[in-house]
C-alpha cells in the first residue's frame, strides 16, 4: 500500500511542477521497485541485476536531464529565461510597509516564461510605431463621451481647451502639500504630452533610444505586443522574475532596504517638494542604470511602474483559497477600487522613481497600485514576456 500512495504523490508532484520531462524517470523508478521487490520474494537478487538496475536509472536520468536543458537555449534577443518555481506572493512577514491589498500572502507556482531583460525602451516602440502607424492614446482626439463612462454620474463637461490630447506629468514646481492623501497636488494635465514628447511640446527623445517608453496606456502596451507576438505578463510572472533565485525577498536584491539607493532609482529627499537627487537622476534613467537582479532582469524596481494584465481588485487576497499552493494564477475576475468605482483599472508593479516611503513605497516587489485601462504618465512602462508555447506558433 506504501508504493501505491508514493507513486501517486510522485507522479502528482511531477503534474504540479509542470516537470513532464521527469515522468519517463518516475515510471522507470516505480517499475525497477517493483522489479527489485519481486527480485527480493523470490530469492534471485544477484549482482548482475543490480548492476542492470543502476545503469538503467543513470541512463535515464542522464538522458532526462539534457532534455530538460534544452528548454533554456535559444531565447529571444533582449529577453532571459525564468525557470519555474515556487514562491510566496503578497507581502512579506516582517514587511512594515505592506498594504492590505498585498495581504495575505500565499503559495504559487509559476511556469517558465522568456520576459524582457528591461522595460520596453523608446527605440523598440520607435520601430513598432514607425511600421504600424500606430497612434496612443495620449496622441489621439478626446473623445468626451468615453471619458463619462469612467466618471461618476453628471460629471460636468470641462472646457474645450482643457479636452486636448496629453497625459499625466509629475508637477516639479509643487512647494507646499496640505494633504498627502491627495495625489493630485503632484499631478498635472499636459497638453501635447506623449511618448515622444515626454515633457509637453518642445521636449524630445532624441539621444534618449534607451530610456523606457512612457505616456503608454494598457490598450498601447497590448498592441506592441500583438506586434511584437509577445504578452503582458500577470502579476504573479512580474513577481517570479523580480524574486530571481529568492522566492520569500521583500525587494529584487534581497531584504535590505539600507540597499535601495544602490538598485533602484527612486525618490531622495522630501517627497514630493524636494528631490535632492543623490542618485543622480531626477526622473527615469536609462535602462541598465542599476544593477540586474540575481538571474540578470534590471530595473524591477524602481524606475518606471509596469503594467501587468491582471484587473486590479484591492480584496482579491482575501477571497483566495490559500490552503494549497496556487499554480499560474492569472489575478481576479473583475476589478475592484473603492477609490475609482467606475474606472476599470489593471495591476502596475515594481514603482518608480517617485517612490518614497513618505507615501507609498511600492519599491518592494508586493507592491500594486491600479491604473486606469486609458490612464498615460512619465512613471510608467511596460514589458513584455513569451512562453515557449507562443514562441513556438509564431
Amino acid at each position: 500500500m506504501n508504493i501505491y500512495l508514493f507513486s501517486y504523490k510522485t507522479l502528482s508532484l511531477t503534474w504540479y511542477k509542470n516537470e513532464a520531462y521527469l515522468f519517463p524517470l518516475v515510471l522507470l523508478i516505480l517499475n525497477l521497485i517493483g522489479y527489485f521487490y519481486i527480485l527480493l520474494k523470490y530469492k534471485t537478487l544477484n549482482k548482475k541485476n543490480i548492476f542492470l538496475i543502476i545503469i538503467c536509472v543513470l541512463f535515464a536520468g542522464c538522458k532526462d536531464i539534457s532534455n530538460k536543458e534544452s528548454v533554456h537555449i535559444s531565447a529571444p534577443e533582449g529577453m532571459i529565461w525564468v525557470s519555474g518555481k515556487s514562491f510566496t506572493k503578497g507581502g512579506k512577514i516582517g514587511d512594515n510597509y505592506a498594504m492590505e491589498r498585498e495581504l495575505p500572502s500565499h503559495e504559487v507556482y509559476v511556469d517558465g516564461f522568456f520576459i524582457d531583460v528591461t522595460e520596453v525602451t523608446n527605440k523598440q516602440f520607435k520601430k513598432f510605431v514607425q511600421e504600424t502607424g500606430y497612434i496612443t492614446i495620449a496622441e489621439r482626439k478626446i473623445e468626451w463621451e468615453e471619458i463619462k463612462k469612467n466618471l461618476p454620474p453628471n460629471t460636468p463637461k470641462p472646457a474645450d481647451s482643457v479636452l486636448q490630447p496629453g497625459s499625466l506629468i509629475f508637477n516639479k514646481e509643487i512647494k507646499k502639500v496640505d494633504n498627502m492623501g491627495n495625489y493630485f497636488q503632484w499631478w498635472k494635465w499636459k497638453i501635447g504630452a506623449n511618448w515622444k514628447q515626454p515633457l509637453g511640446p518642445g521636449s524630445t527623445i532624441v539621444n534618449m533610444d534607451n530610456f523606457p517608453v512612457v505616456h503608454v496606456a494598457y490598450e498601447d502596451a497590448v498592441a506592441y505586443c500583438e506586434w511584437a507576438g509577445r504578452r503582458l505578463p500577470t502579476e504573479a510572472e512580474w513577481e517570479s522574475a523580480a524574486q530571481g533565485n529568492f522566492n520569500y525577498a521583500v525587494f529584487s536584491w534581497g531584504n535590505e532596504l539600507s540597499l535601495l539607493n544602490q538598485n533602484a532609482n527612486t525618490w531622495q529627499g522630501n517627497f514630493p517638494i524636494e528631490n535632492t537627487v543623490l542618485d543622480k537622476h531626477e526622473s527615469i534613467a536609462a535602462v541598465k542604470s542599476y544593477p540586474p537582479n540575481s538571474i540578470g532582469v534590471y530595473d524591477m524596481i524602481g524606475n518606471v511602474w509596469e503594467i501587468t494584465s491582471d484587473l486590479f481588485n484591492i480584496n482579491h487576497y482575501k477571497e483566495l483559497d490559500s490552503s494549497f499552493p496556487i499554480k499560474n494564477p492569472k489575478g481576479a475576475s473583475s476589478c475592484y477600487n473603492p477609490s475609482n468605482p467606475y474606472e476599470l483599472q489593471y495591476i502596475m508593479k515594481g514603482g518608480s522613481f517617485l517612490c518614497h516611503d513618505s507615501y507609498c513605497a511600492s519599491y518592494r516587489i508586493s507592491a500594486r497600485m491600479g491604473v486606469s485601462i486609458g490612464s498615460a504618465s512619465d512613471h510608467m512602462g511596460f514589458r513584455t514576456v513569451a512562453t515557449l508555447e507562443m514562441l513556438n506558433r509564431n
